[in-house]
């Protein structure tokens, strides 16, 4: 019999209220309704009160947290070592770790410890006949694959945020809260950080409207029209990787596969040519607007409605429109 299924999140990356934490309890949820195991949640930093709630909420057996001071934002050595020893000592046979810029590396790092499996940038994880199923981004994002781990074989599985949206169960039991207690006596942080970075405003994920510009602006001093169009319809500006890679506009702003994964009402894409790798970040739109100047371009396949234009050109026409509408 396969052990629990246990989630492991960081404190002070992932609040424990969070899209991004809800979603991967409920992955985890349905892996373990579907083995017959326990869920478990392991949080790093100690968590807050929230996560009994949220646990709770979850249909969440125990909770697990460590407290250690060497563990916590930047000490990816100690987290490794810390989950390490929690594998060892409890057996786990799925571990699921939303992914992000911090937790991204720890994935490969944790398997190799504990001899499991490991698939990272998963989009959706079942299991099948004792054996664990899991389909996930390959190539940049590009192309999709499904990663079958032989059964009775433990798989660290690094989940996309943001893919799997938060479903909470009724009358859910009371979550065991177990503090514990892991040696990273003998643990020397490798890469120290200098400067953290941060973010300030509003976040991508939680946006009603986003308007995101690409290459198709031609030139950085365009992508004010995404800011404008962005601020008259009370949206948040976003952008492809390639603007974020060449400095237009920091990584907070970044949707796609390696960005935010982004479910707005409306995404108003402008000069975006639709690749796997970005559309993973904004399927999940209730609506798709799109504009390039290339008619074949992959984006309208996705977009509900469809310009073929110069956005440089268009853009200027959308913000004296919308400003038109608002004063009426």
């Amino acid at each position: 019999m396969s052990g629990p299924v246990v989630v492991c999140t960081i404190s002070g990356q992932h609040a424990e209220a969070s899209e991004e934490v809800g979603g991967a309890l409920t992955l985890g949820r349905r892996i373990a309704a579907q083995r017959g195991v326990e869920l478990q949640w392991l949080v790093l930093g100690g968590g807050s009160d929230a996560a009994v709630d949220t646990a709770r909420a979850q249909g969440v057996a125990s909770i697990h947290r460590v407290s250690d001071a060497k563990v916590g934002r930047g000490k990816s050595d100690a987290i490794v070592e810390a989950v390490a020893q929690f594998c060892v000592a409890t057996a786990p046979g799925v571990v699921v770790l939303p992914l992000d810029f911090d937790t991204r590396p720890l994935g490969a790092r944790v398997a190799g410890r504990i001899g499991a499996a490991v698939v990272m940038n998963a989009a959706a994880v079942s299991d099948s006949g004792g054996r664990l199923e899991v389909t996930a981004g390959g190539y940049g994002g590009d192309t999709r694959g499904v990663y079958v781990v032989a059964e009775d074989t433990p798989c660290v599985v690094g989940l996309i945020a943001g893919v799997v949206q938060p479903e909470t169960v009724d009358g859910g039991g009371e979550p065991a809260v177990h503090d514990v207690a892991v040696d990273l006596s003998a643990v020397d942080e490798r890469i120290r950080v200098v400067q953290a970075a941060s973010f300030e405003g509003p976040r991508l994920e939680d946006a009603d409207i986003v308007v995101a510009g690409g290459r198709g602006l031609g030139a950085q001093e365009n992508f004010k029209l995404v800011e404008q169009l962005a601020e008259v319809l009370g949206g948040i500006a976003a952008a492809s990787r390639p603007l974020v890679d060449e400095g237009w506009i920091d990584s907070s702003r970044q949707v796609g596969l390696t960005g935010k994964i982004t479910r707005p009402t409306l995404y108003l894409a402008a000069g975006i040519s639709g690749a796997t790798q970005h559309m993973v970040g904004c399927t999940g739109a209730k609506t798709i607007v799109a504009i390039n100047t290339d008619p074949t371009a992959a984006i309208f396949r996705y977009a509900r409605y469809g310009i073929v234009g110069d956005c440089v050109e268009i853009l200027p026409e959308l913000i004296r429109a919308s400003k038109e509408k608002l004063q009426r």
